[in-house]
Formats: structure tokens, sequence, C-alpha cells
């Protein structure tokens, strides 16, 4: 079993940590150098060249295109993974492997197959193992969450939500992400924008228990931004949802891409003594629910004005603002820094990862009957 680390700095291993572009400069840099808790001693990528420029980048000791290698070194006492989905499960295996704390970003892998076996090991291991559903530190929607179930809104009967994210706007896709059009990558808009949204639906609302679903393609053809190539897309960028949360609520959900105008996310909370909305703000708004600032609104009385909630001085973090990418990425790893020293699990590990995996699978289950059938969804 990995020990509890002790009072220093614990040191982090990225996976992925291209110094050009990507999650890893984009969010996770800016998080760990805005925790005291933590720095950056191993980078990893696929190329000696990047790897020795990440290392610049990141100001880490060390540089590695071996995974394995990097899990092994004894500076590294956390193993970050932000590479494609397809490279997790060897990735995450070779840290496991090495007996250390995990990282993973959100999938955790194409199939939940895969993940139902990461997390078996990860819990065999004896690790911490945290996967990036970082939504759920969203200063909004962690206030939504106390909120609602103080009984802020009393019951609540009802919660909509509309996610449109403005990735493939206008037919163009940036060669980076061409390759998240194929169905087969564990990378779409089901998996990376409908799994987001609606694990931070579940997190602020309790499980969806039923539901029935609808998926389509509504662009097959894209064009490369930058070289003009085709790219034919074969899985959805359209998920349309109804479903029944724990206490009985409806739920209606709508995530698409491609959206050009005004992309964004809203989702409102109808109860029976008021409504809460949460809604993206920000250049970080057409990216996703897990991106960026969100604003909270509340309406004191069915029917009546929504106004804006302040939210309490305690969300906040030293050395990053809230409408930073990697804001709510902090405030997960400032949650794991306290489980690691104290040898709690607050942080969303990969039984999370597969409870949302087993809810995408309700949703492809559901959508291959065109929606007609109504699917319970596996805990």
């Amino acid at each position: 079993m990995a020990p509890v680390v002790e009072p220093r700095k614990i040191r982090v291993g990225i996976l992925g940590a291209n110094p050009d572009r990507g999650w890893a400069v984009r969010a996770h840099l800016p998080a760990l150098r805005a925790l005291s808790q933590y720095e950056i001693t191993a980078v990893g990528t696929s190329r000696p060249e990047s790897a020795r420029a990440a290392a610049r980048a990141f100001g880490a000791a060390h540089a590695f295109t071996d995974a394995g290698r990097l899990a092994e070194h004894p500076d590294v006492d956390l193993v970050v993974v932000t590479v494609k989905v397809s490279a997790h499960v060897e990735l995450v295996g070779a840290a496991l492997a090495a007996g250390k704390h995990v990282y993973c970003e959100w999938p955790l892998s194409r199939t939940t197959g895969e993940a139902e076996a990461l997390a078996a090991a990860a819990r065999s291991a004896g690790v911490h193992h945290v996967i990036g559903l970082q939504a759920r530190y969203a200063p909004a929607l962690a206030h939504a969450r106390e909120l609602i179930a103080g009984g802020g809104l009393g019951r609540v009967a009802s919660a909509t939500v509309h996610a449109a994210r403005g990735k493939g706007a206008g037919g163009l896709i940036p060669g980076w992400a061409a390759y998240t059009l194929d169905g087969a990558a564990g990378a779409g808009t089901l998996e990376v924008a409908g799994g987001h949204t609606l694990d931070a639906v579940q997190h602020v609302l309790g499980g969806i228990e039923d539901l029935a679903a609808v998926t389509s393609v509504s662009r097959s053809e894209y064009t490369v931004a930058e070289t003009g190539a085709t790219v034919v897309a074969t899985g959805p960028d359209r998920l349309h949802l109804d479903g029944t949360l724990a206490g009985g609520a409806r739920l209606s959900v709508t995530v698409q891409d491609a959206e050009g105008v005004e992309a964004g996310t809203r989702l409102e909370v109808t109860g029976t003594e008021g409504a809460l909305a949460i809604v993206s703000t920000g250049p970080g708004g057409p990216a996703g629910i897990q991106i960026g600032e969100l604003r909270l609104l509340r309406a004191d009385a069915p029917g009546g004005a929504f106004r804006a909630v302040p939210l309490p001085d305690r969300y906040r973090l030293p050395g990053i603002g809230r409408d930073a990418e990697g804001f709510n990425v902090a405030r997960l790893y400032a949650r794991l820094a306290r489980d690691l020293r104290s040898g709690e699990h607050g942080a969303p590990d990969f039984g999370e990862g597969v409870r949302v995996h087993r809810l995408l699978d309700a949703i492809r289950r559901s959508a291959d009957a065109g929606g007609a059938r109504r699917v319970l969804v596996r805990p």
C-alpha cells in the first residue's frame, strides 16, 4: 500500500506534458503552481525533444519518454495522466504497478470494462486514485449542492440542462481534436461533454435512476483547420435525455457540440420553494461545464425573478482566479492533497468514474433502441 505522503511537498510526474498545447499546460500546470502542497518533479512525453522542452517549461528536474520509468522514479509520489483516452489503461497501469498514487483525466478509459479493471487494480494497489471530474469543484455547483441538500428549494421537482460546446462550429476542427470525432476513441461528445455534464448534475441532485435517450450525428464531415483535410465523424454530436432522479424529480438534458452562437451550459433546478440556475460565463463557457467560471442564480419562489447568489470566500484559492481554466482542477488537487496527508478519500476516485461510464452505457442502450426503451442505470 502506498504510504500517506509526509508533510513535505507532494512530488508530481505528469504524463502528456506537451509544453505547447493541451490540457496539462492549460490547466494542470497553473493549478499545481497555485498550490504550495505540490511540486512538479517529472514530465513525460512521447519524444525526447518534447520531454526536455516540457521539463524546462514545467520546471521539472526529470524528463522521460517511458511512462514506467517516470512512475518508478523515487522523486515521484503522484502520477498524473493527461493523454488520449486510448493510452489510459497502459499509463495508469504503469503508475499502479509502481505503487504510486494516480490522477487520471476523464474519461477513465474507452470502455466500461476497461474502467472496471482499472478501478479493481487501483483498489488492489492500495493507492489514492483520482478521476478528473473537476466540475464538482466549481464553486457555483458546490454551493448549489449545499443549498439544495439544506432544503433551500424545498422538494426538488425538476431539472433542465442545456449544454452546448463550440467545438466543431462551422465545420472546422483543430488537428489535435480530430481524433475525438471517431466513435471508437472514447473522447467524443457523449463521453466528454456528456460525462462531465451528467456527473455535475448527479453531484448536485443525486443519481439518475432511469432514462430514455436519443443520440445523433448532425454533421458527418469536418475540415481540419490547419490542413484542409476532411475527417468523417462516426460518434454522435447530439444527446437528448429524459430521466428520473433518485428523489423522483424529472430531468431533461440536451448536450451538443458545434454550437456557433452563445455556446455554454445552463442548469436550472426547480423546487417547491424556489429555483436555482447555474450558468456558464466568461471565455471558458463554450468549452464545457468543467472549464471556466459558473454563476449561481436564485429565485425565491416559483415564477420569481432570478438574482445572483454571492459565493462564499471559502471557495477561493490564492494564486489562481475563478475564471481560469485550471481553477476547478486546482480545487480538486487541493482536496487530493488533504487526502494524501490524512489518509481520507474525499476526491472522486476510479469507482466514481466507473459509475459515470455505466451511465453512458445506459444512454447507449436506450439510444440503440431509438429512445423508445426506458433503461435503468446500473449503480
